[in-house]
């Protein structure tokens, strides 16, 4: 019995050694980082021109990736982060509000996610973000909208239309 107590003690000992060295480690490596909320990509509000093909939504920013800054700009890991805050005299730019005769319509999908604003006879994209991996086109037409999102081969398709009847929703996977 002492002898598996010994055996115990030494494991403990060995295991609570490694994990303080793993967690020295990556909190030496993560102190100086600064991590940004992910944001969303802008959807243009202007719709392309009748007969125009597609209008595609080319991202601004990546919340996955991050512009690598030269050497010398860096920032020693001893100094604090900077806080970023709103002049006084500016305030934040607010999303236009939905249709007042529209409701939401979230579409969840394995690709991503679409919000429509849904009127009785037209709809407008709120937003559309897509899930890690995926690429996302946007196509605006007077009667319809099409939101694509591609990964590799695999293809997600949410189509908004509503020419001749009220505004419908279709998902088609290829």
């Amino acid at each position: 019995m002492r002898r598996g107590l010994i055996h115990t003690g030494a494991w403990l000992l060995a295991t609570g050694a490694a994990v303080t060295l793993s967690w020295w480690g990556v909190h030496t490596v993560m102190s100086g980082t600064v991590y940004d909320p992910p944001r969303a990509l802008p959807i243009p509000s202007a719709a392309p021109e009748r007969g125009s093909l597609a209008e595609v939504a080319t991202p601004q920013s990546s919340s996955t990736h991050r512009p690598s800054e030269p050497p010398a700009t860096k920032r020693p890991p001893s100094r604090p982060p900077e806080r970023r805050t709103a002049t006084p005299d500016r305030q934040p730019e607010k999303p236009p509000p939905p249709a007042a005769t529209g409701r939401l319509k979230p579409v969840n999908t394995d690709a991503g996610r679409v919000v429509f604003s849904m009127g009785e006879d037209s709809a407008k994209l709120v937003s559309a973000v897509p899930n890690a991996g995926w690429a996302m086109q946007v196509w605006k037409d007077p009667s319809w909208i099409r939101v694509e999102y591609t990964a590799g081969a695999a293809r997600l398709t949410v189509f908004c239309s509503w020419h001749d009847h009220p505004p419908l929703v279709e998902i088609t996977k290829s």
